[in-house]
């Protein structure tokens, strides 16, 4: 199993909306970089749920429940998509400062490549993460 983090506005898709719908395709994504890790996941791995924008805190988990499949949105036919079910809800979100303060933490992409809309997480990080995160 593999762990990713992938972001999203909450004014455009929020955790909320994700819980309330339960499994939904994510779509969207038209960097290279992104698509890449997508094509990359495989169903029955995770995801952290991220709200980017003013919040920028990450609120639960997903699962992959479908592969990478292309994305009738993209005309080019370049991009794709995955499907993803909402898993847990965190007890209380891991905000983005609290995640930059932990040493432990600073290779993450989250930090480095800051506008990267899905990347993975490694396994120790994830621990970390998700055990914040309640």
């Amino acid at each position: 199993m593999s762990y990713w983090l992938i972001k999203t506005e909450p004014q455009v898709w929020s955790w909320e909306d994700q819980v309330r719908k339960g499994v939904t395709f994510w779509d969207g994504v038209r960097n290279y970089q992104a698509s890449n890790n997508l094509k990359a996941m495989k169903v029955g791995d995770l995801a952290l749920f991220y709200h980017s924008g003013d919040e920028r805190q990450i609120m639960g988990v997903v699962e992959v429940v479908k592969p990478y499949y292309p994305d009738p949105s993209d005309s080019s036919g370049r991009f794709g998509m995955v499907d993803v079910k909402a898993i847990k809800s965190f007890a209380r979100p891991v905000s983005l400062k609290e995640i930059k303060e932990d040493q432990r933490l600073h290779h993450l992409s989250l930090i480095r490549q800051s506008r990267l809309s899905v990347m993975p997480i490694d396994e120790k990080s994830w621990n970390i993460l998700t055990d914040r995160g309640g």
